[in-house]
């Protein structure tokens, strides 16, 4: 009798696996219906674009989120859970791919991404599409960890969340950069990796963030609404003292922002050291929380 039980969960990890892989094989081909232009192979092996690597590894690493999401979710039925795993998996794809788009127009408004990332193979754009893929991985991610019982209330709950998981991705990170010292438009223009490292890594501990505000079971939007504000409102105030803590304690003896846009040579080090300091941030506020 174990066995069977044994063979029975092993087939349902099989078909969970299976179901997962091609989701996967989808947000693959919705990548490149909704990009007809890029032409993928090239930009991998013809132009060595790194730029768009970057970028492009980073939609799927979104995406593997997001499947795992759909498949460590509430489980029911081996039939309705491989039904739901579909359902979110198609509509987070969609979502992925809806969601750059809005990114790209709203974050870093003064120039567009996926022409550095092309035209330019701008490596300082491609790590920061990448960072804004998988930080809405994690908003979804969250999102289905915490969706309600039924299909119908458990989609409208996802897209919600993923609304204002975006909305606060965009403000936070518009006030993020309201308080750099430096023009990160003009920096990533300018083909600065170091400072694309930077915002990057700020992006992602704002996905971070926003996921483990919506990550808890769904109860009522007021108890969602003030657990989303109290901990944006907590991240915003505690990134820049965890940068300046970077500064003083991760490199000390020099300043990071000379470092990344006040010489010939951007340290990309630097910028490594302070992407890593903002999600170290935004991992203990999740585990303080």
């Amino acid at each position: 009798m174990e066995e069977y039980i044994n063979i029975i969960d092993l087939s349902h990890s099989l078909g969970y696996t299976v179901s997962g892989l091609i989701i996967f094989i989808i947000g693959k081909i919705a990548y490149k219906l909704i990009h007809p232009k890029i032409n993928i192979q090239q930009e991998l092996v013809d132009k060595d674009n790194f730029a768009f690597i970057l970028s492009y590894v980073g939609y799927f690493a979104a995406l593997i989120i997001v499947i795992g999401g759909t498949i460590v979710g509430e489980s029911y039925d081996f039939a309705t859970d491989i039904l739901l795993i579909f359902v979110y998996g198609i509509l987070g794809i969609a979502l992925l791919l809806i969601a750059a788009w809005i990114s790209n127009k709203l974050i870093l408004t003064k120039f567009d991404l996926k022409k550095e990332i092309i035209a330019d193979k701008n490596e300082g754009s491609g790590i920061i599409e990448a960072a804004i893929y998988i930080a809405n991985g994690l908003i979804l991610y969250g999102a289905l960890i915490g969706e309600s019982e039924t299909l119908l209330s458990g989609i409208t709950t996802f897209l919600i969340y993923w609304i204002i998981g975006n909305f606060v991705l965009i403000i936070a990170s518009k006030i993020f950069t309201s308080w750099m010292s430096y023009d990160i438009h003009t920096e990533i223009e300018n083909d600065n990796v170091a400072a694309g490292i930077s915002f990057a890594g700020a992006v992602l501990a704002i996905g971070i963030i926003t996921m483990n505000a919506i990550l808890d079971p769904f109860v009522n939007w007021t108890t969602t609404l003030v657990d989303i504000s109290l901990q944006t409102v907590l991240g915003c105030i505690l990134l820049p003292i965890i940068r300046l803590f970077a500064d003083k304690i991760l490199l000390p003896g020099r300043k990071l922002t000379d470092e990344i846009v006040n010489q010939e040579r951007p340290n990309i080090g630097a910028g490594l050291i302070e992407a890593f300091a903002y999600i170290a941030a935004a991992i203990l506020i999740t585990w303080s929380i």
